[in-house]
């Protein structure tokens, strides 16, 4: 395992990478910056790396940032482009929480400099502990799978309508993984039962589109979940008197097992 105070990288020689982007709560010093620290951190991915704390177990490499989504997201075009394009979003370093709520005080904002800081000192270590272990796992098989994992409140009028599937499956249109994974993915999504959509709302973001090369063996998938669909959500969004809420290892437990099966289906399809 290499690991410095932020960023885990835990090996293992399985033709599996599974990227946790947005489960850090550290604000890396900056907590008087935000308006509230709690704010700051609303918008986590909670529990997903309990969520997929078997992935080891299967010989997979995992690598994962402490470091808040707020501070800066490493799931973002570096450039500042918008990944969608004429929708809501939130940046490189957010300026403002899902909802559209301020995240900073007004006398805090992040400026280019800043920003710049940030990238350097966070995101680019980030992307290349990614490339590092994509091309040692390349070294030992033909082709691997590049697995991102997140998730977000099932309701969130700004960026999308209605409620989300449970199970979102992004490959950025079809060009980041061979169809055939995709196709083996959506099949175990549809027979949970449970809403499903493949390149809906979310169709991977920076890691999944910049990574994934499947003409050179590196397979790319993200997966975003709906809260509703491991943990007990509240209705809203969120206050600090309810939001997170506990991990619940038993109302988890059927996704997790669906999670389970889509990583082990992912190793043997990478395996032929």
């Amino acid at each position: 395992m290499s690991e410095t105070s932020w960023l885990a990288v835990k090996r293992g020689d399985a033709p599996l990478l599974v990227s946790i982007p947005h489960t850090g709560t550290d604000l890396v010093g900056l907590d008087d910056r935000f308006v509230t620290t709690w704010l700051a951190r609303r918008d986590t991915d909670w529990w997903i790396d309990k969520l997929y704390d078997f992935a080891e177990g299967l010989g997979a490499t995992v690598v994962r940032t402490s470091v808040s989504r707020s501070v800066i997201d490493v799931n973002r075009d570096p450039s500042g482009a918008s990944l969608y394009p004429g929708q809501a979003t939130t940046e490189l370093c957010p300026t403002t929480t899902f909802d559209g709520d301020a995240l900073y005080k007004v006398e805090h904002q992040p400026d280019a400099d800043e920003i710049n800081r940030r990238r350097v000192a966070y995101f680019e270590p980030y992307h290349a502990a990614l490339e590092s272990e994509i091309s040692r796992l390349r070294a030992l098989h033909p082709k691997i799978v590049l697995y991102d994992c997140h998730s977000i409140r099932s309701v969130m009028p700004r960026l999308f309508d209605g409620r989300l599937p449970v199970f979102n499956l992004g490959t950025n249109d079809g060009t980041s993984t061979d169809p055939v994974l995709q196709d083996k993915v959506a099949a175990i999504m549809a027979g949970t039962g449970r809403p499903w959509v493949v390149n809906g709302r979310f169709k991977g973001g920076w890691i999944t589109r910049h990574h994934g090369r499947p003409s050179e063996g590196v397979h790319a998938l993200q997966m975003e979940l709906a809260n509703r669909g491991y943990m007990l959500e509240p209705e809203g969004k969120g206050e600090p008197s309810n939001w997170p809420v506990p991990y619940d290892a038993e109302f988890s437990a059927p996704i997790r097992a669906t999670l389970t099966d889509i990583l082990k289906t992912a190793l043997a399809w990478a395996g032929n």
